[in-house]
C-alpha cells in the first residue's frame, strides 16, 4: 500500500483473564526494522482513524452502525503482512482497519463513512458495505457470518483459475456459531479451496461472553470434525499473526486445503458506537490496555532494538494524524451522492 496515504459479572464456569495470552501461540518471526516501522505506522494509522471515526459519529456525520477496530489492529496488519498481490480479503461489517491495510485511500474510506460522493462505494455502502476490486477487498457486510459463505466462493474462483491465490475470510467468535460458516467449512474441504478462515475472537461477540454462549470456545478447534486444521494466535502481536498466517497459507497454496486461525483479540470499544459496553468492567478493559496493547508491543520491540527513539516514534504518530485530518476534512466537505445514483450498481451487464 502506498502506506498512510492510500492506505458484567455472569453466572457459570470460571473464564480465563480477558486478554491473556493463549497458551501454545506461535512464536513471533524475527522482523526486521522496516518491517517493525510498518506495522507500527499501518496499526498506528488503523488506531488514529477510528477514533477520528468515532468522533465524526458523535457530531452525526457519520449515520446508522458504526463498529471500530480499536485494539484489534494487530491481526489485519499482520495478515495483510504475509498475503500476496491478489490475494482476497473479506470480512463482517467491523471493516475500517481491513480496508485501510489493503491500500484504500483513508480519504475515500472516511468520505464512505459520511456518506459522501468521495467515498469508496460513492456513498452508497456506509460503514458497513464498502468495497474495493482495485484493492481485493469484497466487504463489509452486515450479516453476520455472510461474508464466510462470500470468502468461500472467492476461494472457489481460484482453484477454477488455477491463479494461486487465497481468499481471506475474516469473521468473529459470535458469527462462528452460524450454520453457514460450517456449510463453508464442508465444501472448503471436499474441493480443498484456498482459503484461511480468520477468526477475530474477541471474547463478547455482539455482548455476551463466549463461554456463554458457545460449548466449545477454542474455535480454532471448530473444523475439526472437517479435517480442517487450525491454531490459536495471540492477535495481540503483530509478528505472530504474521507467522501464523504464512504458514496458513502456504497450506492452501500448496493444495491441501483451507485453514482455520483463530485470533485471540480484545476490542476495547463496545460492539458498536451505541453499545455502553457494561457487560464488562472498566478495570478489565485498561487491564487489556497498560499490559497488551498491540501498538505498544511494537513500540517496546523497536526500543529495545534501539530502532526508534520516543522522538521518532512521535514523528510517525504526527504524520498519521496529519493523514487522518485530512481525511476527515475531505469526508466532511465531499458533497453528498446525486439521487440518479440511486439507479446506479443494482444490476450488472454479463
Amino acid at each position: 500500500m502506498a502506506r498512510g496515504q492510500t492506505m458484567a459479572a455472569h453466572k457459570g464456569p470460571a473464564r480465563p483473564k480477558s486478554g491473556a495470552k493463549p497458551a501454545g501461540t506461535v512464536a513471533p518471526a524475527g522482523p526486521t526494522r522496516d518491517e517493525l516501522l510498518a506495522y507500527y505506522r499501518d496499526m498506528l494509522l488503523i488506531r488514529r482513524f477510528e477514533e477520528r471515526a468515532g468522533q465524526l459519529y458523535g457530531m452525526g456525520l457519520i449515520g446508522g452502525f458504526c463498529h471500530l477496530y480499536i485494539g484489534q489492529e494487530a491481526i489485519a496488519v499482520g495478515v495483510q503482512a504475509a498475503k500476496r498481490p491478489g490475494d482476497q480479503m473479506i470480512t463482517g461489517y467491523r471493516d475500517h482497519g481491513h480496508m485501510l491495510v489493503c491500500g484504500m485511500d483513508p480519504r475515500e474510506v472516511m468520505a464512505e463513512l459520511t456518506g459522501r460522493s468521495g467515498g469508496s462505494s460513492r456513498g452508497k455502502g456506509g460503514s458497513m458495505h464498502m468495497f474495493s476490486t482495485e484493492a481485493a477487498f469484497y466487504g463489509g457486510h452486515g450479516i453476520v457470518g455472510a461474508q464466510v459463505s462470500l470468502g468461500t466462493g472467492l476461494a472457489l474462483a481460484n482453484a477454477y483459475r488455477g491463479d494461486g491465490k487465497v481468499s481471506w475470510a475474516f469473521y468473529g467468535d459470535g458469527a462462528a456459531n452460524q450454520g453457514q460458516v460450517y456449510e463453508s467449512f464442508n465444501m472448503a474441504q471436499v474441493w480443498k479451496l484456498p482459503i484461511v478462515y480468520v477468526i477475530e475472537n474477541n471474547e463478547y461477540a455482539m455482548g455476551t461472553a463466549i463461554d456463554r454462549s458457545s460449548s466449545e470456545t477454542r474455535l480454532h478447534k471448530r473444523g475439526v470434525s472437517f479435517n480442517i486444521p487450525g491454531e490459536e494466535v495471540d492477535g495481540m502481536d503483530v509478528t505472530a499473526v504474521k507467522t501464523a498466517a504464512l504458514r496458513a497459507a502456504e497450506h492452501c497454496r500448496t493444495g491441501k486445503g483451507p485453514y482455520l486461525l483463530e485470533m485471540k483479540t480484545y476490542r476495547y470499544r463496545g460492539h458498536s458506537m451505541s453499545d455502553p459496553a457494561k457487560y464488562r468492567t472498566r478495570e478489565e478493559v485498561e487491564e487489556v490496555r497498560k499490559t497488551r496493547d498491540p501498538i505498544e508491543h511494537v513500540e517496546d520491540l523497536l526500543e529495545k532494538h534501539g530502532w526508534a527513539d520516543e522522538a521518532a516514534l512521535k514523528a510517525i504518530d504526527a504524520e498519521v494524524k496529519r493523514i487522518v485530518a485530512d481525511a476527515a476534512e475531505f469526508a466532511r466537505t465531499s458533497p453528498e451522492p446525486d439521487p440518479s445514483e440511486l439507479y446506479t450498481d443494482v444490476y450488472t451487464e454479463a
